[in-house]
């Protein structure tokens, strides 16, 4: 029953509070975005959420307009180059992942549960690892375990494993006490 019903009251009612309590905040940054590079404030991207749909998640644009736009950030020759300043403090105190808060309001994500992955980057790991898919069970969240407890440099079969101790054992108490660990670690 949490699971279906409760976590998603859980969802709404979290993300609904954020954005009005994040609002002024939410501003502030769309206008610093503005002010140190013309273009979007928002960026978006494909990413594959529960039972392998696709959705567009939101984050912060931290990257210049003339970024190329073909290539991953991870695959650049100088990635630091194509990061404006703004981006810079976003992605150091994660605030570009706040407009993620509408994207839970609406539906495709989940406050708590494994990070949604670009659909290559999912097929890769499926190819090789074929139980990558048994993530795609729950709803793709903002924080999980592997966001807890791993590092960013966590190999993924283990941040996998991590999301599927998650999926195995959800419970309001633990999505509270992760959703809590995740402001602690932030």
């Amino acid at each position: 029953m949490y699971r279906t019903f409760f976590k998603r009251l859980l969802d709404i009612s979290l993300s609904g509070c954020a954005i009005v309590i994040l609002s002024p905040l939410l501003l502030v940054i769309a206008i610093a975005i503005k002010i140190d590079d013309p273009g979007p404030v928002l960026f978006r991207q494909k990413r594959v959420g529960i039972h392998k749909t696709h959705f567009s998640i939101m984050k912060f644009r931290t990257m210049k307009m003339d970024t190329p736009k073909d290539t991953p950030t991870h695959l650049l020759e100088n990635p630091e180059q194509y990061i404006t300043k703004v981006g810079k403090f976003l992605r150091k105190s994660s605030l570009d992942e706040l407009p993620q808060i509408f994207n839970i309001l609406s539906g495709s994500m989940s406050i708590v549960g494994p990070r949604p992955e670009r659909p290559e980057i999912a097929a890769e790991y499926e190819q090789h690892t074929p139980e990558f898919a048994l993530r795609l069970q729950v709803k793709a969240g903002l924080t999980g375990y592997a966001q807890v407890y791993g590092k960013y440099n966590t190999p993924p079969y283990d941040k996998l494993q991590m999301d599927l101790m998650y999926i195995a054992n959800q419970t309001l108490l633990e999505d509270l006490r992760l959703i809590l660990m995740t402001f602690k670690i932030m």
